[in-house]
Order: structure tokens, then C-alpha cells, then sequence
């Protein structure tokens, strides 16, 4: 019941921020996108799925994150239609199947998609900053580059998280990897 809630909870938010997400687009991308996805990632966090579903959940995940890391996409969100799909989408496309697929993962699918979001992080923050024209016609040359810092922070932020257990040992406030493995039965 937690979970149901703290799902409400994520869904509302996203909603509030509805207003400034037309005129900041780290509002719009590194918050209220992200809180949908976890929506439907707390949503369904007691459901499992057989390990034989879990490549095309996780094919359907990466194509919704990837869609929705296009900057037309970003734009397109911002419409009436966009605004629905994005609503849809994100929970139910994204956010469900990656947190449904992740127990079966194994460790090195695991790292080489952490590593792959640093590095599309990156490129996209590279790609913000220092672009001559504006790439989301939605949102200003300065706001649009201040997205891509905000993304080249992200990226170091990760980094330093996820480094964590390589370099000191998995610390007890950070979830084991494994954990999700040994409840799914794998």
C-alpha cells in the first residue's frame, strides 16, 4: 500500500510541475520525466515476471528512454497529444518494464547500461552546450545550455554513485545489486 502511494505521490508531482516545465527544461527532462518513470517503477515493485520476458522488457524500456532523449520529442511533450503520451508512456512503458526486467539482469548488462547512460549523458551535455542554434524550439539558447550542464552533472553524479561499491565495498544504504536476483529466484 507504501508503494501505491508513493506511486500517487510521483504522478502528483509530476503534475504540479506541469506549469514550469514550459519554461525550464531541466524541470521538464531531469525531474518531472524522471518522476513518471518512477511512478511506474514503484508501482509495480512486488510484481515479477518470468526471466524469459526480460530482454523485451528491457528492448521496450530503452526505446521509450530513447524517444524521449530526442529533443523533438522534448518539444513534442509540450503539446496537448505529447503531453498525454509522455503521461502514458513514461510510467507504463518505461518505468514498468525497466523495474520488472532488472532482477534478471546480470551484472556486466547491468554496468554496460549504467555505462552507456554516463556516456549518452555526456553527449547529450556536449551537444546542449555548445549546439549554435537552439535544438527545443520550446525553450531558450541559454536555458538549453543550462540543460546541458545540468546533464553533464548528472553524469558525474552517477558516476561518483555508482563507483561507490567498486571502489569501498557496497555500503549499507545502497541496495545490493544482487538482492533483486536472489527474490526473483535466479
Amino acid at each position: 500500500m507504501k508503494m501505491m502511494g508513493l506511486t500517487v505521490l510521483a504522478i502528483a508531482e509530476a503534475v504540479a510541475l506541469r506549469g514550469g516545465t514550459i519554461e525550464s527544461p531541466i524541470q521538464h527532462v531531469l525531474v518531472q520525466m524522471p518522476l513518471l518513470a518512477l511512478a511506474g517503477m514503484v508501482g509495480v515493485h512486488e510484481l515479477r515476471i518470468r526471466q524469459d520476458w526480460a530482454i523485451p522488457f528491457l528492448l521496450l524500456a530503452l526505446t521509450t528512454f530513447l524517444f524521449w532523449n530526442l529533443p523533438r520529442n522534448v518539444d513534442w511533450a509540450l503539446t496537448p497529444a505529447g503531453e498525454l503520451a509522455k503521461y502514458t508512456s513514461l510510467p507504463l512503458l518505461l518505468g514498468l518494464p525497466l523495474r520488472l526486467c532488472w532482477p534478471w539482469l546480470g551484472p556486466i548488462l547491468r554496468g554496460f547500461l549504467k555505462a552507456n547512460a554516463l556516456s549518452m549523458l555526456g553527449v547529450l551535455g556536449f551537444l546542449y552546450i555548445h549546439a549554435p542554434i537552439r535544438i527545443c524550439n520550446s525553450y531558450l539558447v541559454s536555458a538549453q545550455q543550462d540543460l546541458g550542464f545540468a546533464f553533464l552533472y548528472l553524469a558525474a553524479a552517477l558516476a561518483c554513485i555508482w563507483a561507490i561499491p567498486v571502489l569501498f565495498g557496497h555500503p549499507r544504504w545502497l541496495p545490493d545489486a544482487a538482492a533483486g536476483c536472489k527474490e526473483s529466484g535466479a
